[in-house]
């Protein structure tokens, strides 16, 4: 699935296509995706004016006209295709199309069907059943060392779980919490609440930091993902640990006790690690 790079880096690409343009033909070819789709969507889309566009964790919200925002969640296979109105086919599993009124063309391609759309007003984005009660933007100025802290404390679930809960922090998954936790030197079977203090200082720059560097790369292409342009992301090259698995840790090559990178199971989801560096 997607994860904050990623679709961070499809809002960027959607920005020059769609916003401060008209939408002047909307289609939409299924009534759901992992949901139901808002009834008579395509009718409320024509002829709106995109305004902006926000993110929040790994949802898309495409601010309009007149008071809604248009919230897409890629899901597992989900992707946005960028071309020319009227120029080329409808491509296979495409579900919703944006046309402007200066021959622009997005679409969303879904061949899963696990991604959502739908329709919320813009001043209550907040409140929408897929938003509420999310915790801070990683990269924002509020997720600091003392915030997250204070969302660990008390916690008795492994830190890698915990900051896999977007109620502690939004967006982040299993790539980027893998990375992170790496470059912060902390086990992610550690206890979440022995990290507030010393531990989430090191952490916080670290995620931040594994986040802004995944963006300027255009997230990490893996299985479905690519960018609304057709590009590949290349932040998978510079993986330290994610899908590593028995290769050299380049903190310790060779070292007496390096085993190498090791992979266990967390909570269903692959968690790759180096036991010697990793404490």
């Amino acid at each position: 699935m997607p994860e904050l790079p990623e679709v961070e880096t499809v809002m960027r690409g959607l920005r020059p296509a769609l916003e401060g343009k008209v939408i002047a033909r909307a289609l939409v070819h299924r009534p759901d995706l992992r949901f139901p789709l808002p009834p008579g969507l395509a009718r409320r889309l024509t002829g709106a004016r995109v305004l902006g566009f926000r993110r929040r964790g790994k949802y898309i919200l495409i601010w309009l006209e007149g008071g809604d925002s248009l919230l897409i969640h890629l899901g597992m296979s989900g992707r946005m295709v960028i071309g020319s109105a009227g120029s080329n086919a409808e491509t296979a599993h495409e579900h919703i199309v944006l046309e402007t009124a200066d021959g622009a063309r997005v679409g969303f391609v879904d061949p899963r069907r696990f991604g959502s759309v739908d329709l919320v007003r813009t001043d209550a984005e907040e409140r929408h059943k897929l938003l509420a009660g999310m915790g801070p933007e990683p990269l924002e100025d509020d997720f600091t060392v003392a915030s997250l802290s204070t969302s660990l404390d008390g916690k008795k679930t492994p830190i890698k779980a915990a900051l896999l809960d977007q109620r502690v922090v939004a967006g982040l998954g299993n790539i980027y919490v893998c990375e992170a936790l790496f470059r912060a030197g902390i086990s992610p079977q550690r206890l979440a609440k022995t990290i507030p203090g010393a531990r989430a200082a090191r952490l916080v720059p670290e995620i931040k930091a594994t986040l802004a560097e995944a963006i300027a790369a255009g997230g990490s292409s893996l299985r479905d993902y690519v960018q609304p342009d057709g590009e590949l992301g290349y932040f998978q090259h510079a993986w330290k640990v994610y899908g590593r698995e028995s290769e050299p840790c380049e903190r310790c090559p060779g070292m007496p006790g390096c085993s190498g990178i090791k992979r266990i199971v967390q909570s269903g989801r692959s968690t790759f690690y180096c036991p010697r560096t990793q404490r």
